[in-house]
């Protein structure tokens, strides 16, 4: 993996989940493991127990007569009677030969198992597993006995096949670890749940701060366990600073550019009046001076306005934005424009998807559309449309395309037209920084703004934002016609 690559940050309900899951799996894991060797242990202990209590058995069955052993008729456990049952019986000497065996013994070859018992003393017990030369494993049980005659030694021994204990481990096992899965698994579940409960603060958290950034609420209104209490205030402090600032940040810049503007209308005035004065005595070189300082101040007014609404774009972005109809916004310009241009009796066509919700000011949805519509209205020649759209991509942005009849803009001149200053009509009203300005505040919103030709030989001008909603669950597709 490179050093550079992005790394995976995972939630913390999943940070916790993973780990506790990690400790129960080696937790559980362990008891069943300790769990199985204690049930293992105990197994054999019983059998070791029976065994010895088998020896008893066998140890009563017999008789001896002039030297002869045998077994009397009832050996008391049936087992003894039945061939290969799994439970044998032996009687042997001290160096190993072999005395008497079982009825169940009588195929089984005990030259493998003399070696254990020889060395065996007198009273004591031994017990042992032990595995065939065919591969068969035993229980192994041995003990040393003096004979009546207070002389002879003989090694009683009682042999039991293990598949008996192993079936019964392998059953243990089993339940054992099937009980300890469907534990772990409620325990999971239980854990999930308990996180889910405890982590429902964070959850609810991060929905509110949602809200906000989509202007749905103003601050953090839940009501949070003491632990966030405190973050929770703090983030109510800054939303409430922030908008505060920004306020004071537009009202200062509005003041500004009222001090300033009135300077300059004062001067306009004057120069108006001088100009009236030197038209009456007929100086054109005069006049000429005056035209060009006027032209000079009505530029001084547009890059006035220019630079303070871009100083304000560039500070009053704010990602606490608020939710704007995108459809009543455009109702508000398309009206205004049509008594501007009545004389031109534009044909404007509405094409708005109900509902969609512009995430930011009205004031620069206002600012972006004024400038767009104005240029189509001036421009087009009869007929203008303005639609807005939601793609179907991951990204789901806003698309707002105007597009009119008017003369259009040439493929060369359709970066170039987005420039401060650039006009390709110098005969219209105005210093040309319209379409700059809507620039400035589309990359304030992350947006971007192409320039093209509409279908009747018109412009073409299509925003494209990247922050949207849709209000509802309603996307039918509203159209009107002016």
């Amino acid at each position: 993996m490179s050093p550079d690559a992005p790394r995976t940050e995972y939630s913390l309900q999943t940070r916790l989940l993973t780990a506790v899951s990690i400790l129960l799996c080696i937790f559980l894991g362990l008891t069943g493991i300790v769990l199985d060797r204690a049930f293992r242990s105990s197994v054999e202990a019983g059998v070791a127990e029976q065994l010895q209590v088998q020896i008893y058995v066998l140890l009563a069955a017999v008789e001896e007569d002039d030297g002869e052993f045998y077994f009397l008729q009832d050996l008391r456990e049936p087992r003894f009677s039945q061939l290969n049952s799994g439970l044998y019986g032996l009687v042997s000497s001290p160096l190993g030969g072999e005395v008497l065996r079982t009825p169940s013994a009588l195929e089984i070859d005990f030259a493998d198992f003399s070696s254990l018992w020889q060395d065996i003393g007198r009273g004591e017990s031994r017990f042992m597993r032990f595995t065939s030369a065919t591969g068969q494993e035993y229980f192994v049980s041995g003990y040393g006995v003096v004979w009546e005659n207070g002389e002879d030694q003989y090694n009683f021994a009682v042999m039991e096949s293990t598949g008996t204990y192993l079936l019964e481990v392998n059953r243990f096992r089993t339940s054992l670890w099937s009980w300890l899965g469907g534990v772990a698994i409620l325990l999971l579940v239980l854990q999930l749940l308990l996180l889910r409960w405890g982590l429902s603060p964070l959850r609810r958290l991060a929905i509110d701060l949602k809200r906000i950034e989509g202007g749905e609420s103003e601050q953090l209104k839940e009501q949070y366990p003491r632990e966030l209490r405190a973050v929770t205030d703090n983030l109510n402090l800054l939303i409430k600073s922030e908008r505060k600032q920004q306020l004071r940040y537009r009202e200062t810049m509005g003041d500004l550019a009222h001090s300033l503007k009135t300077p300059l209308a004062v001067i306009a005035g004057v120069m108006q009046s001088l100009a009236q004065r030197q038209q009456a005595r007929a100086e054109p070189e005069l006049q000429e001076q005056i035209k060009a300082v006027d032209e000079q101040l009505e530029r001084m007014n547009q890059i006035v306005g220019y630079q303070l609404q871009r100083a304000v774009k560039s500070n009053g972005t704010t990602s606490l934005a608020r939710r704007v109809d995108v459809a009543e916004v455009t109702g508000k310009i398309i009206r205004a424009l049509d008594k501007v241009y009545a004389s031109k009796g534009m044909h404007a066509e509405i094409r708005v998807e109900r509902g969609i919700v512009f995430l930011g000011d009205e004031r620069d949805l206002m600012e972006v559309l004024g400038n767009v519509l104005d240029n189509a209205y001036k421009y087009g020649a009869s007929w203008l449309s303005i639609s807005a759209s939601v793609s179907t991509t991951p990204s789901r942005q806003l698309s707002i395309v105007v597009e009119d009849d008017g003369p259009g803009i040439s493929a060369q001149h359709q970066e170039w037209v987005l420039q401060r200053g650039a006009r390709l009509d110098t005969l219209a009203h105005g210093q040309g920084i319209g379409l700059a300005v809507v620039t400035d505040i589309m990359s304030s919103y992350g947006g971007q703004i192409e320039v093209g030709s509409s279908d009747k030989g018109g412009a073409r001008i299509q925003l494209v934002f990247s922050n949207f909603q849709i209000a509802g669950d309603d996307n039918a597709v509203g159209e009107q016609s002016r």
